[in-house]
């Protein structure tokens, strides 16, 4: 072979090594993503081949590798990337404090109600006092119970509380609430001297044809009336108006607390000279002819309306010092029922 040829020969080799070095120079270029970094490769020599003879060898630049970017390599062509899935994480907010199911202790109300006034309760009565109209003290004492209704007339009073006062005698009134309105006075003045005041009705009607409602309401009247003077109740002593009951009237009275009380005798002086023919001798006469052991008299503070006279009163010397003389002592019925 001669010189051609093997400078042909030769051009040969150097261009297939150009050849070979620029592909391997785009390879590691597109390896190394400088283009799609946006980066420019290291520049390298480029093999240039004179068509021109040279005496000489041409010098060709072996092909340098470039040095590798710190990028990190993707392929020529990159996959395409499907973007992670973002699984999105439940939010759970963070735990909190839940209040308790149950309400947190407290203080308890006070197992006792706020006082408050209590309502006005029915005393009960002293044992073995229900269920009668009483006419005699269950007593073998020689005591007797004087007693005075107060009605429609005061007249009497003063004369009346001056002999009880001077024979140191106590006894027991019995007005309707009507009397305590219409006399207060008479009935402080009962209640100043030391004697009992019972209840005696509020208009003094008939307690046979009276419906317990009623009953209630005049005791009930009564009871204010009287115990605004006196400052005290009237309970347990209550007299029927007249005299007049049944079994199921003294059963509504006691049930209001009160004890009824009638009378072993009755003076009869209510009645008067003029129409009823009495005197004052013949009222202590009959209380005289009725004395007994527990004996209850009954009297009246007030005038006859057609004569005017007040016998019970005049003959109330005459009956205190007759049953004294006889060995009698005298009670107030509140002090007998204790």
């Amino acid at each position: 072979m001669g010189v051609s040829g093997r400078l042909a020969g030769k051009r040969e080799r150097t261009r297939r090594r150009a050849v070979v070095a620029l592909l391997t120079t785009a390879a590691i270029c597109a390896t190394a993503a400088c283009t799609s970094a946006g980066q420019d490769p290291e520049p390298t020599t480029t093999l240039t081949t004179s068509t021109t003879p040279a005496t000489t060898a041409p010098t060709s630049a072996e092909p340098t590798t470039p040095e590798p970017t710190t990028a990190e390599p993707t392929s020529a062509s990159p996959e395409p990337t499907s973007p992670e899935p973002t699984t999105t994480e439940p939010t759970t907010a963070p735990p909190t404090t839940r209040p308790p199911t149950t309400p947190p202790p407290t203080t308890p109300p006070p197992t006792t109600a706020a006082p408050t006034t209590p309502a006005p309760t029915t005393p009960s009565l002293p044992a073995g006092w229900a269920g009668v109209d009483w006419e005699v003290l269950p007593t073998s004492r020689n005591v007797v119970a004087l007693t005075f209704d107060g009605g429609a007339s005061n007249t009497g009073v003063a004369t009346i509380l001056q002999t009880l006062g001077s024979y140191g005698v106590r006894a027991t009134f019995f007005p309707t609430g009507q009397f305590a309105r219409a006399y207060p006075d008479s009935v402080r003045a009962m209640a100043a001297a030391g004697h009992d005041v019972g209840n005696h009705s509020d208009t003094h009607p008939y307690f046979s044809t009276s419906t317990n409602v009623v009953i209630r309401e005049q005791l009930a009247a009564a009871e204010a009336s009287i115990s605004a003077l006196t400052g005290r109740s009237t309970k347990p002593l209550f007299r029927f108006p007249y005299g007049d009951r049944g079994s199921l009237d003294i059963k509504v009275v006691n049930g209001e607390g009160y004890i009824p009380f009638r009378w072993t005798v009755d003076t009869l002086g209510w009645k008067g000279t003029k129409l009823g023919g009495i005197t004052a001798a013949i009222v202590c006469e009959r209380v005289m002819n009725t004395a007994r052991a527990g004996q209850i008299v009954l009297m009246h503070v007030g005038a006859n309306p057609d004569d005017g006279t007040t016998l019970d009163a005049d003959a109330l010397p005459c009956i205190i010092q007759g049953l004294r003389d006889r060995g009698y002592g005298f009670v107030t019925l509140r002090e007998f029922t204790g």
